[in-house]
């Protein structure tokens, strides 16, 4: 009956047990032992060498990457949409020391290379302009839309001719590879991305995200953010709470699996909704057309989700959900007139 978001999810039973087994006496703060299998975990995951930073939230994650790709007078290219840019109260500006966010429009709120192009073009060389100094992407998009390997490659040619840094977030990024059937490696630092943000807590953790780091770059990277993490006031005491839900979801297939749940979910509900749906459905967010009196009607029978603006409703499915448990509302969307 609960599709509003997936940020309210329960935690799903093995990262509750993970949880549990890391309620032992060992060291604080990141030097436990369960923060140290961290790196090689990451590592394995994604068939390279990782460096991988726990830490508090997303909003700290994504601010806290960009903190350590671009400077105070420095530029982050992403879209108008972008969590960072509409979500996030300014915090990527706090963290990074007053860095400007460059928006773009784009379609299902991508960026596409052409639109990054124009925009570095407009800059002028000089000490008069900001210049731009990372490129910031979503995966999956706010619109629920999933970058392909190549749509992320071609982006990441474009940072490294112009000598950007590259940043991912994904807050659903398990939800995007789960629909592309990809190696995740190949949407990532195969692809040109130097940091990405890990999602856990809308995949079913409680609290905590991954920043994992790539690259010849990725060691001193990672060593700046984990200053900007302590300086932020993200650096628990008990880190092993957090290293252990994150180990819990990449050292199996858990990571996967609940995104995969997520996403049939979405399709199911998708089949009950076809002709009002506002973008195709490739992750776990739905946008459907509802007017006022249908929000208010689905309401009514107990299914809560989000407006969003004019006649739009935003339904998010989650990994504890499956195909079977949304056929009421797929029905009571596919019943409704109009």
């Amino acid at each position: 009956m609960h599709f509003f978001s997936d940020n309210a999810t329960p935690v799903c039973p093995e990262v509750m047990a993970a949880i549990v087994a890391a309620d032992q006496a060992d060291h604080g703060y990141d030097g436990d032992r369960w923060s140290a299998r961290l790196n090689g975990a990451f590592s394995d995951l994604f068939g390279t060498e990782s460096v991988a930073l726990w830490i508090a939230t997303g909003t700290a994650a994504n601010s806290i990457a960009l903190a350590s790709l671009c400077p105070p007078y420095g530029g982050i290219l992403c879209h108008e949409e972008a969590h960072i840019v509409v979500d996030e109260c300014g915090a990527p500006g706090f963290y990074t020391h007053g860095a400007t966010l460059m928006a773009l429009p784009g379609e299902g709120a991508k960026l596409s290379p052409e639109t990054v192009l124009d925009r570095l073009k407009a800059i002028r060389p000089d000490v008069h302009q900001v210049p731009a100094r990372a490129i910031s992407i979503t995966q999956a998009t706010e619109y629920g839309l999933v970058y392909t390997p190549g749509e992320v490659a071609a982006l990441g040619n474009l940072a490294r001719e112009h000598g950007l840094g590259f940043h991912m977030d994904g807050a659903r990024f398990a939800n995007a590879v789960a629909y592309l059937g990809c190696h995740p490696g190949d949407v990532t630092w195969r692809a040109g991305v130097d940091i990405l943000s890990f999602g856990c807590v809308k995949n079913g953790g409680m609290v905590g995200e991954a920043l994992v780091f790539f690259g010849n770059q990725a060691q001193p990277r990672a060593a700046e953010a984990a200053r900007w993490r302590k300086r932020g006031g993200h650096l628990f005491s008990k880190g092993r709470y957090l290293a252990a839900q994150l180990l819990a979801m990449v050292e199996g297939d858990l990571w996967l699996r609940n995104a995969r749940a997520a996403n049939a979910a979405a399709q199911a509900l998708a089949a009950g909704a076809a002709g009002r749906l506002l973008h195709p459905v490739q992750a776990n967010e739905l946008f459907v057309r509802l007017s006022e009196a249908e929000r208010t009607q689905l309401r009514a029978q107990g299914f809560d989700f989000h407006d969003w603006g004019g006649d739009a409703a935003r339904l998010v499915t989650n990994w504890s959900q499956h195909a079977s448990s949304v056929q009421p509302l797929a029905e009571a969307i596919r019943t409704l007139e109009g």
